[in-house]
């Protein structure tokens, strides 16, 4: 057995165990019309406006170019098969942008992205994360709304927007879960948290078979103005119906408050102005988190951000399927989030499961699973069913890590959380910033052979994040978290 698997079992059966048991004791509230479920609810819209406004580029991009004609569609790798369609509506601007430069315009929204992020964290836990979260996410709608002007000005006024985009988004990841420090009581974790950030799912799940919709049937540049309208509609909402913590919510029950508070109690620092830097980056279980999450948003953002092209230059759909088919993966990732949360939960509560064992098992799974498909998927040729099944099941397999490293800030540091999850995902937006702009560089021949290495990069990525995490990963509150 390794150290760190003998170290977790001490900590779990010492007094942060005890402590985690002790909130079973604690007269739960209702779920149902509950104001915690009421702001998981509420922050999934929240990112699904985040995931609309990132997404939405990669199938707008594929019509955003002048090279893209019916002639073009049908010299895609595999044979172009689909069923005589209406004369595609190209009411827009085109561009003559090159494989580079379409590569950096995908990736210019995570050098903004990593720029807010630990910024992020420490502001929310220091004055609140409402506004902090709505003013990001109403920046990021603002500049959508922009998109098609900056693009009419060029590549570099189209890369300067999204940078911005990604400033105004990278807050948002932080300040939730700084949020959720004060309003998740520890054996609801895993549910309320993947409710909530299950909406990138969904966002995802939506817009690229809308966007492709919108992109035939109007044009491109309406892609971004019914996505930031969505957006707008949110902001209106979080600021009327959303608080910091429990205490100053006007229409939460007294019960509610009084279980949420209660539960956390022995968990969080008494105070909000000294954070412990030194003992913060010295932790091995939050390095853990960050090659866990650095790996899998490798194989993410590059799914994310060049799905919709592989589905076009190597499968041949059309623009019209293409968002759908494209949405596909997302589907699945989006239910297995939700469930996974459910079951993690349910193995802490009524079975007794430790957490660091759920939270490392799911990460195993949310993790080596997606590489052994992804891997198989480019192995399918042009046998588009089988690659969509494999892109699926890759894909949805990853929403199982939701309830793995991907809360494990709030295990270990809660009162911290938002600035752990600051630092985790600044490293975990570099694939974001590179990961695109290198499987572009190593598909310039748009091969099948070539799309394997991609995928093969990411896979192994992936499978060594599981591995690093496992053995290095904790389930408790480490104890400079608390002082």
């Amino acid at each position: 057995m390794d150290h760190s698997a003998t170290d977790s079992e001490t900590e779990d059966h010492g007094q942060p165990l005890l402590r985690q048991r002790s909130t079973g004791d604690i007269q739960k509230a209702p779920a149902c019309c509950s104001s915690r479920y009421g702001l998981a609810f509420l922050s999934c819209y929240g990112f699904f406006v985040v995931y609309a406004l990132r997404v939405n580029l990669s199938v707008a991009m594929v019509d955003m170019l002048k090279n893209h004609s019916s002639a073009n569609a049908s010299s895609s790798v595999c044979p172009h098969h689909s069923n005589p369609i209406p004369k595609h509506n190209y009411t827009a601007s085109v561009y003559d942008w090159d494989s580079a430069t379409q590569g950096w315009i995908l990736g210019s929204f995570f050098y903004g992205y990593i720029f807010t992020q630990i910024p992020g964290g420490y502001l929310a836990r220091k004055y609140g994360a409402k506004w902090l979260l709505g003013i990001g996410i109403l920046c990021t709608v603002i500049f959508t709304l922009l998109t098609p002007l900056a693009a009419d000005l060029g590549a570099g006024y189209l890369i300067a927007v999204r940078v911005l985009e990604g400033i105004g988004e990278g807050v948002s990841y932080p300040a939730m879960h700084a949020m959720w420090a004060s309003w998740a009581p520890p054996l609801e974790r895993s549910r309320l948290l993947t409710i909530s950030y299950a909406g990138g799912q969904l966002g995802t799940v939506v817009a690229l078979p809308l966007s492709g919709q919108i992109c035939f049937y109007l044009d491109w540049t309406y892609v971004f103005y019914i996505f930031g309208a969505v957006g707008l509609v949110w902001f209106v909402l979080w600021t009327c119906f959303v608080s910091n913590s429990p205490s100053s919510h006007k229409r939460i029950s007294e019960a509610e408050r009084t279980y949420i508070t209660s539960s956390l109690k022995n968990e969080l620092s008494p105070t909000t102005d000294r954070i412990p830097w030194a003992s913060i980056f010295k932790s091995m279980p939050l390095w853990a988190i960050v090659v866990a999450h650095f790996s899998f948003n490798w194989t993410f953002y590059t799914l994310l951000t060049l799905l919709p092209t592989y589905m076009n230059d190597i499968l041949g759909f059309s623009i019209q399927q293409n968002g759908m088919l494209s949405a596909v993966p997302y589907l699945g990732c989006w239910c297995l989030t939700v469930m996974g949360g459910q079951l993690a939960d349910l193995l802490r509560e009524r079975f007794h499961f430790r957490t660091v064992v759920v939270r490392k098992a799911f990460t195993i799974v949310g993790m080596v699973g997606p590489a052994v498909f992804l891997v198989a998927a480019g192995y399918t040729n042009c046998d588009y069913f089988l690659a969509i099944a494999f892109l699926t099941i890759s894909s949805s397999l990853g929403g199982i890590s939701a309830s793995g490293f991907n809360i494990n800030h709030l295990d270990i540091a809660p009162s911290y959380a938002g600035v752990l999850l600051g630092i985790t995902n600044s490293f975990a937006t570099i694939p974001g910033m590179v990961g695109p702009v290198i499987a572009r560089s190593l598909t310039k021949s748009n091969t099948i052979a070539e799309w394997r290495i991609v995928f093969y990069i990411s896979a192994a990525i992936n499978v060594f994040g599981a591995i690093f995490f496992t053995i290095f990963g904790k389930g408790t509150v480490q104890p400079w978290a608390v002082q």
